[in-house]
């Protein structure tokens, strides 16, 4: 038997903090709130097994992106205040592009309020595993899948033979949604992880409202319907989006995470973690004579748990030294200044910041591996939670790579997802590099070859946990 508790802490940053999340967007702070921010938090146990060590805790976070200092952080903190290793934490985060962006900005209103920020994940992450370990009961677990089409490929080609972010019909997308269930022994829920692919971008440049994007309604839906803490995690998104995006109407992610949410809540209600039998156990003579059946526990579920940390060996693009980057940046910056000081057009101030986003993208890059040039060890984390594997890697990765390890993986189900445990930018297949485009620019630090590298490296670690 597995035991579980989940908890939710309010994480909504101060009206006013510099709000990031574009290259094209004009304004400099939040100017309010549309949804709270918030840290969901679920730790498993053996049960009757209070042992800190033998506890998996699993993070879902609204923020876009922890670098590797803002995670061990909360990993820090998280064993500091409940003993649970660093190593037995999942740290995971819904990428939403609508609240504060770590570090690098090229913003300056509401900057100073980011760091404080950030520094405050750390404590509220440890004050929600509290709780959630004050809440364990036993449970079992089971998972299943459902169907959704509120993303799209997003990796259009102009007519000039530009690949832009935009809408592709006819490019590869993972419409899969797949649900894990928690339910007590009473067959109540306790928590649902919810696993879709999806830019949380259908909040654009015009957005000035603080939002937790789609998974948001997703958690709310769930929870609405099914009962129990809904947990979202980010699956392979790298080359998928909104199927809408890049809008100012709040209504639109509200929307679109409400289908989203719908799916999954159904999905949710067909799990029963019981095996059970059927037996026949009248014939009653009534206007048509009517079987009676009765459904019968047959076993248990299945009550394993585990955890493996892996890594894959991945070659890292040539880059220009960082001292040469920060230069760029620093000129991009000022010259992102005097436009805005001289009341520039909101045109102008777009010109001018979008080279600072990508900038402070390579300039990234550049701080994590330097100038590259060789392979460096990727993490790749996998939980096991009875028949399911949760997969996660700290990249933006194409959603072939999810889909290839899903449909290879030994366990029953497997919930893949990047946005986990740091960031290290977007891993592209190796198709995509002849192509260009955002996803492959500076975005990317990895070589072509690194993606289909990183498929067999997860499936090698599933298969060590289930073996």
């Amino acid at each position: 038997m597995l035991a579980a508790g989940t908890a939710r802490v309010d994480i909504t940053p101060p009206i006013g903090i510099a709000h990031a999340g574009w290259g094209a967007q004009s304004h400099e702070g939040a100017e309010g709130v549309d949804m709270p921010l918030t840290i969901t938090a679920l730790v498993i146990e053996p049960d009757g097994n209070t042992n800190p060590a033998e506890r998996i805790a699993i993070l879902d976070i609204d923020t876009c992106i922890l670098v590797e200092t803002y995670d061990v952080r909360i990993r820090n903190a998280v064993t500091e205040a409940t003993g649970i290793p660093a190593v037995n934490q999942r740290v995971s985060y819904t990428h939403t592009h609508s609240g504060p962006i770590e570090g690098l900005s090229w913003i300056v209103k509401g900057a100073d309020m980011v760091e404080p920020w950030f520094r405050s994940l750390a404590p509220a992450s440890a004050k929600a595993v509290e709780e959630a370990i004050s809440k364990i009961v036993p449970v079992r677990s089971d998972s299943g899948k459902g169907h959704c089409e509120i993303n799209i490929n997003r990796r259009p080609v102009s007519h000039d033979g530009k690949v832009f972010t935009g809408r592709n019909a006819s490019g590869f997308v993972d419409h899969e949604v797949l649900v894990t269930a928690l339910d007590d022994l009473d067959g109540n829920p306790v928590a649902t992880l919810v696993n879709y692919a999806c830019h949380p971008t259908i909040m654009g440049p015009e957005n000035k409202l603080i939002t937790p994007d789609y998974p948001g309604p997703v958690r709310e839906t769930v929870e609405s319907i099914v009962g129990g803490t809904c947990l979202f995690l980010q699956g392979a998104a790298g080359n998928q989006g909104p199927i809408d995006g890049f809008t100012g109407d709040t209504s639109v992610y509200r929307k679109l995470g409400k289908q989203l949410g719908i799916e999954a809540a159904r999905v949710r209600l067909t799990i029963d973690p019981v095996p059970r039998e059927e037996k026949l156990e009248q014939i009653l003579s009534s206007g048509a004579d009517l079987g009676i059946y009765s459904f019968n526990q047959a076993g248990e579920s299945d009550d394993t748990l585990g955890l493996i940390e892996s890594s894959a060996l991945l070659p890292i693009k040539e880059m220009p030294p960082e001292s040469e980057v920060q230069a760029n940046f620093d000129a991009i910056q000022a010259n992102l200044e005097n436009v805005r000081k001289r009341g520039g057009t909101v045109e102008e101030i777009k010109q001018a910041a979008f080279p600072a986003k990508r900038e402070t993208l390579l300039l990234r890059h550049t701080k994590t591996f330097g100038q590259g040039g060789e392979k460096r060890e990727i993490p790749i984390q996998v939980i096991r939670i009875g028949n399911t594997a949760l997969v996660a890697i700290p990249v933006e990765p194409f959603a072939e790579i999810g889909t290839a390890v899903k449909e290879r993986s030994p366990a029953d189900w497997t919930l893949f997802s990047g946005y986990a445990n740091g960031y290290y930018g977007y891993l592209p297949m190796e198709y995509a590099y002849p192509e260009g485009g955002y996803e492959v620019g500076p975005t990317a630090p990895f070589e072509a070859g690194a993606a289909e590298q990183m498929i067999e490296d997860c499936l090698e670690a599933i298969h060590k946990l289930w073996d």
